[in-house]
């Protein structure tokens, strides 16, 4: 709903929400941010979580702490709503990332990353923009891997498996929620995989040796809710 300079209206941004609930979307992945409160745009965002679609937000790049200064869409509460901080490679914040212990959910790596740019070509951008899409691409992740689990399972899954960072933590200069960044192997390992099993599960081999696993998939129900 934005435009070439990436500027556009509160309206149109309620109606690419709507439009995502009614082409039955699990997620939005929202790299975008601005201006002030809207009742609709929060009842938009409560709307397309009560239909079962996951809402990630850029907690925004201008350096403040966004439980005294609400950045919106990310300082919506709605259940469903995560806020994503830009970390660094060195596992700090970025200095204009935005943070707050109770507005920001986790940090994602969002500095430096090697994008799409306009005119068919690629470059290095940075921002909490960037940040989000890695929180977003995790979360279509663990869809793919569990299809028809709710949002809110889906959120407690990423922030329960961050990597605890100090530069996140409490006692951080730009703490977090969760006081960590995001990591996609262990939400994917929390998640678990219910429809695939494997016997036996772990065990040694020496070289040479060999063993037969069994693999069994119960495709039973899991496309339920997906069309």
């Amino acid at each position: 709903f934005l435009d070439s300079g990436g500027g556009g209206y509160t309206d149109d941004a309620i109606s690419a929400v709507e439009y995502a609930i009614d082409k039955g979307a699990h997620l939005t992945s929202n790299s975008w941010g601005g201006g002030g409160f809207s009742q609709a745009l929060s009842d938009a965002i409560d709307a397309a979580g009560a239909a079962g679609q996951l809402f990630v937000a850029a907690a925004g790049n201008s350096s403040l702490n966004n439980d005294l200064y609400p950045h919106y869409p990310s300082s919506y509460e709605g259940p469903t709503v995560i806020a994503v901080a830009n970390s660094d490679h060195n596992d700090l914040c970025s200095s204009t990332s935005c943070w707050g212990l109770e507005s920001v959910d986790l940090a994602a790596p969002g500095s430096s990353i090697y994008s799409t740019m306009p005119g068919a070509s690629y470059g290095y951008l940075s921002g909490t923009s960037m940040a989000t899409p890695h929180v977003a691409g995790v979360a279509a992740l663990l869809l793919a891997q569990v299809p028809g689990t709710d949002p809110l399972t889906v959120k407690q899954w990423i922030l329960d498996s961050v990597d605890d960072v100090p530069a996140f933590d409490q006692t951080g200069t730009r703490p977090v929620l969760t006081g960590g960044r995001l990591n996609a192997a262990n939400a994917l390992a929390s998640a678990g995989c219910p429809w695939l099993d494997e016997e036996p599960k772990m065990g040694t081999l020496v070289p040479g040796e060999s063993v037969v696993v069994d693999v069994t998939a119960d495709t039973t129900g899991l496309l339920d809710g997906f069309t």
